[in-house]
């Protein structure tokens, strides 16, 4: 979920974040029912943020270690909170390796924001005991009206220049083909999926407020308060123009997810 990339750590806002926990932790849900029975020792949650999702693992796998790995201080501060019985790093998880080999690797929402793709996803592979499992889902947003709009506010504005450097290290999430041929080379029983989710938020304040809580970060962060708030207001205009509102004044936003479910034979 949150990882150093993404911007500041300090940046993360938990609560925001957690205003739409329910629709955030569907997804964790989703990823982990497509998970096989294990007899998981070893579970390590990459990018747990606030701790949604590591709180359904400790769920599902109780007896397990489970360590919780983010980059953000506040949202491990509500991991640890809703998941006391796990262990929590803070750490960039670009640079993540085990202690030893796990059972599971769940990545719910985190690694869409680390580049090479045909290199990370099988040295996580590879990181796996006999029989495990890596578990990974994406956000494939990037051709959404949500996300261009982000890149043409970030460059027509008079922080066009700072922000240059992160609308061009934007990651593109490869076609799920490609990720089938880079884990089944490596080894792995591949299952690949696609989720769209249709989200019914409060209007352009709603759509703002829910990538204010994520996709929004890596460019609110190297700007000032005032900058900040200029972004906003451009970017939210920019929303009005995208999306209609429905009759009850909702905004059905889109938003398409990748599941990759990799087993070690």
């Amino acid at each position: 979920m949150t990882v150093g990339p993404r911007g500041a750590a300090s940046g993360w806002n938990p609560a925001l974040y957690l205003k739409f926990e329910q629709e955030r932790t569907r997804a964790a849900r989703d990823l982990l029912a497509g998970v096989p029975a294990l007899a998981a020792r070893r579970v390590v949650d990459l990018g747990c943020g606030p701790g949604n999702s590591a709180a359904l693992l400790a769920e599902r796998f109780p007896e397990a270690e489970l360590t919780g790995v983010d980059f953000s201080e506040p949202m491990l501060a509500e991991a640890r909170r809703r998941a006391p019985s796990a262990r929590f790093v803070n750490q960039d998880i670009a640079n993540w390796s085990p202690d030893a080999p796990a059972d599971l690797v769940f990545a719910n929402a985190a690694l869409h924001f680390l580049p090479a793709h045909h290199e990370l996803l099988p040295r996580l592979f590879a990181t796996l005991g006999v029989g495990g499992c890596l578990a990974v889902q994406m956000p494939i947003t990037l051709h959404e009206a949500s996300h261009t709009a982000m890149r043409l506010v970030a460059a027509d504005g008079p922080w066009a220049t700072r922000l240059a450097p992160i609308v061009r290290a934007q990651p593109v999430v490869a076609e799920f083909e490609t990720y089938y041929e880079w884990l089944s080379e490596a080894g792995a029983a591949v299952e690949v999926w696609t989720t769209t989710y249709v989200h019914a938020l409060d209007g352009v304040d709603g759509v703002v407020d829910w990538f204010a809580g994520s996709g929004l970060r890596p460019f609110l962060d190297p700007l000032d308060e005032a900058e900040r708030e200029a972004f906003l207001a451009r970017y939210r205009e920019a929303i009005a123009q995208s999306y209609a509102p429905r009759h009850d004044g909702k905004i059905l936003l889109p938003y398409p997810r990748l599941f990759i479910v990799a087993r070690q034979r």
